[in-house]
């Protein structure tokens, strides 16, 4: 069997061990759904009324800030799953199975790729429910097909870097307590970016951090394609943000899964 075709196999297995284990425990998947849900009714239906008048004046209201507020919820959901990943990628170092899957004879990244696979079909699966949700909370895309198509495949590009960080971060850890803690400042992001209010009502060393950090342009993005606002140069930065997150966390992520070989 070539090289390549053992790594297909082998991560197609852990792909469906990581499936099975979402199945057995969907607790989990429904938390993890569960608080961007919890998120856009607080924020569309508490807090919607007032911050939508700011952003259109008297005419914008609820209905306008349903329209503005989703692409940070779809953030928030996206990291919430990255907090999952690093908590399992640290229960498989602390109880053995990875020790065992080590004696066997298996591409040995499948471990890995096999979580990142999980997680983003999991988040996917997220997001569809939550945007569901808004929709029958208001959200009203004037997408097309064609920018809807785009819009997901910038989830699930922005998925992937999140989740090879967090299997990072998973294996940095020392415990899967520590590994459920550390992604915790991903889900604060789209707070502190254009989630959930405009950037120009910042304070200026706010405002400077809002509009430079990597979810402003993935935000920005998917109201451009979602809402018709405009993409302007916010996609090239989301691609470049989503590329040099998923390269230096695969690399991070390797390096210690290596040294834990030799250790």
């Amino acid at each position: 069997m070539t090289t390549l075709a053992l790594a297909v196999r082998d991560s197609g297995t852990m792909l469906r061990r990581n499936l099975l284990r979402m199945r057995r425990y969907p607790s989990l998947t429904f938390m993890l759904i569960g608080m961007p849900v919890i998120f856009l009714l607080l924020f569309v239906y508490v807090f919607g009324g007032t911050l939508g008048n700011g952003l259109g004046g008297p005419s914008g209201g609820r209905a306008a800030y349903a329209n503005y507020v989703v692409p940070g919820i779809l953030l928030m959901a996206i990291a919430g799953t990255a907090q999952g990943t690093a908590l399992s990628v640290a229960m498989d170092m602390s109880e053995g199975i990875v020790a065992r899957f080590r004696t066997m004879a298996i591409f040995r990244p499948s471990v890995l790729t096999g979580h990142v696979l999980g997680a983003v079909v999991q988040t996917m699966l997220g997001l569809a429910v939550v945007v569901g949700v808004a929709l029958l909370v208001g959200f009203r895309p004037d997408a097309g097909a064609v920018e809807w198509a785009a819009a997901a495949g910038v989830l699930a590009m922005t998925a992937f870097a999140l989740t090879w960080l967090s299997v990072a971060l998973g294996l940095v850890a020392d415990s899967p307590e520590t590994a459920s803690n550390l992604p915790m400042p991903l889900v604060l992001l789209p707070f502190l970016g254009s989630g959930f209010v405009p950037t120009e009502s910042m304070p200026t060393a706010v405002r400077w951090f809002a509009e430079y950090q990597p979810f402003t342009p993935i935000m920005e993005t998917l109201r451009g394609l979602l809402l018709g606002t405009g993409v302007g140069h916010h996609a090239i930065a989301a691609v470049a943000w989503c590329a040099a997150i998923t390269a230096v966390c695969f690399w991070w992520a390797k390096a210690l899964y290596n040294r834990d070989t030799t250790s």
